[in-house]
């Protein structure tokens, strides 16, 4: 008798405010409009998905004192997105990207909440730093305030923390009590207003690859979300991540590990590969490899030809994080040479999530290898269309992983939690 095969989790992330989408497709719709979000829920609902993630987006972005036009106009706050969602949604998992520069716990732990409840248990926390982080987002609130990345990872540890107090003040036969958290960076007591909610708490989640994201991710999340698709990549990053849990006393079944990737189908392998390339080109406009070099040269490279060789000069020492900047150069310049590409040509191969490229069968025989091989537990899609971008997905992979028995046929329970296989948080009182 053969073991079953391990259970891939699929979710779903609402593209718009990164390079991946393709604007000018004629099948692109409204990044703001409900019917856009409801569009993708349903969708992802229908293929079984566990969650969608809507991004946050504080800020137009701006380049060189100019609204930056190559990239998303606005975005919706997410946590009202999604109450709208849970409406038009019975069982999908519903996760917002909520920072905690400019949020303060007890707001974000109360909308959460009320959130779970909204939804009956399907609520989920994509605890952000990186997204509210810069000078230009600060000078949109009151206290203009600029985290050096450095010390907002400890912000937002304390900030979850300070969230789970408010959460477990209310005992789980509904009696309130009154809380008291008095850290660095917040001090605040009382009594919290809304009862504990059907998960206990919202599921959490963590984006990132850097040492401080994965430390976050071993030590307080449910799911974390990598870039690293491939095999090697992918289960080098779960040692190490799954490395990291002891210490907090938690066993690796209880971090999920979820790569963002994009997928293109095609009716050969020939032809999605052919569409693949056609897609990227559109994604990096020549525009835009100029602004993704900018962004880790720090520099005005506006003079350079976009299908001509990368920078001789190193990123500028007075950026940010000049050290991470000279890493990612070092890498490009690597591609570049290797490949003999031109700065275009190099971003397309450095920035592209097109993790599965093929036919369907391809896509699902893939999928489910890297899981069996402990690469990942499951995928977090990333469409390049909104609000039509998983449609194919759904109707064309979903089914064959389900014949191939690694994905569920039906949803077993309601909430998020069941969905995942992650149990309810113990209450600590």
């Amino acid at each position: 008798m053969t073991d079953a095969p391990k259970q891939l989790r699929l979710a779903a992330y609402f593209p718009g405010v990164n390079s991946e989408t393709v604007w000018n497709d004629p099948r692109s719709g409204s990044q703001i409009a409900f019917s856009s979000f409801a569009h993708l829920a349903r969708t992802a609902e229908r293929g079984l998905f566990d969650f969608v993630l809507v991004p946050e987006e504080l800020r137009l972005r701006e380049h060189h004192g100019l609204i930056h036009d190559l990239d998303a106009a606005g975005r919706p706050e997410s946590l009202t997105v999604l109450a709208a969602l849970a409406a038009v949604t019975d069982r999908l998992g519903l996760a917002a990207t909520v920072g905690t520069t400019f949020n303060e716990p007890c707001d974000v732990a109360r909308r959460l909440a009320t959130l779970d409840h909204l939804s009956a248990g399907r609520a989920a926390w994509n605890v952000a730093c990186a997204t509210s982080c810069d000078a230009l987002t600060g000078e949109n609130f009151r206290s203009g305030a600029h985290i050096d990345p450095a010390g907002g990872g400890t912000r937002a540890a304390e900030f979850l923390a300070t969230a789970r107090e408010m959460w477990d003040s209310w005992t789980p036969d509904g009696t309130p009590r009154p809380f008291a958290h008095h850290g660095r960076h917040f001090s605040v007591e009382g009594e919290f207003t809304v009862p504990r909610s059907p998960q206990g708490h919202p599921v959490v989640i963590r984006e990132g690859d850097a040492a401080e994201d994965r430390e976050f991710a071993a030590s307080a999340a449910d799911i974390v979300v990598t870039r690293h698709g491939t095999r090697e990549a992918g289960r080098a990053f779960r040692a190490d991540i799954t490395g990291r849990l002891a210490k907090y006393g938690r066993e690796p079944h209880e971090l999920t590990v979820m790569p963002g990737v994009g997928v293109v189908l095609g009716d050969s392998d020939a032809e999605a590969r052919e569409r693949a390339a056609g897609i990227r080109l559109q994604q990096v406009s020549p525009r835009h490899a100029i602004l993704a070099l900018e962004r880790v040269w720090g520099r005005d490279l506006s003079s350079y030809d976009p299908d001509g060789p990368l920078p001789v000069i190193d990123p500028d020492p007075a950026g940010r994080r000049p050290g991470d900047a000279l890493a990612v150069a070092a890498r490009w310049r690597a591609l570049s040479r290797e490949k003999g590409l031109s700065i275009r040509r190099t971003v397309i191969e450095a920035t592209g999530r097109q993790t599965f490229i093929g036919s369907p069968r391809t896509v699902a025989a893939e999928m489910a290898g890297l899981v069996a091989t402990g690469a990942a537990d499951g995928f977090l899609l990333v469409p390049h269309l909104t609000p039509g971008g998983l449609d194919d997905f759904v109707d064309q992979v979903v089914p064959l992983l389900q014949e191939r028995g690694v994905f569920r046929s039906a949803y077993t329970g309601s909430t998020l939690r069941s969905h995942l296989g992650i149990a309810e948080p113990v209450w600590k009182g």
